[in-house]
């Protein structure tokens, strides 16, 4: 077993996680997962007048993706839908302040998962 090493604002998200639990009757919802690591990450979205009003995550995995869910929901929450679809895994790996290198792939499901759920909500209109 590896020690990784996390920064302080990662263990900040893993430890206290914005915008976690469930959502009654989301508009859009995305689930992702890596079958290489197992982890599965859910997000729900309220869209109103094209923004992402409300947003909440539920992940099973380890710390760096639920911190990457946690981090991905405050970048999104209240963005256009067209700023939030721009959102990156290396925006949301930087404004963790880094990913240890073997963790860099959860930021990319947390990106997908919020890609996928506009996605979603676009294909509805």
């Amino acid at each position: 077993m590896t020690n990784i090493d996390y920064s302080k604002k990662v263990l900040d998200h893993f430890q206290n996680p914005r915008n976690m639990g469930i959502m009654k009757n989301p508009d859009a919802e995305a689930t992702v997962g890596n079958p290489q690591c197992g982890d599965v990450m859910k997000i729900m979205i309220k869209i109103v007048d094209d923004k992402i009003d409300d947003i909440k995550f539920q992940t099973m995995g380890c710390a760096a993706a639920i911190a990457t869910s946690s981090m991905t929901t405050e970048l999104a929450k209240g963005k256009s839908l067209v700023e939030a679809k721009k959102i990156t895994n290396n925006d949301v790996a930087k404004a963790l302040g880094e990913l240890p290198p073997i963790k860099i792939h959860c930021s990319n499901l947390a990106a997908d998962a919020l890609r996928k759920a506009i996605e979603n909500w676009e294909s509805k209109k």
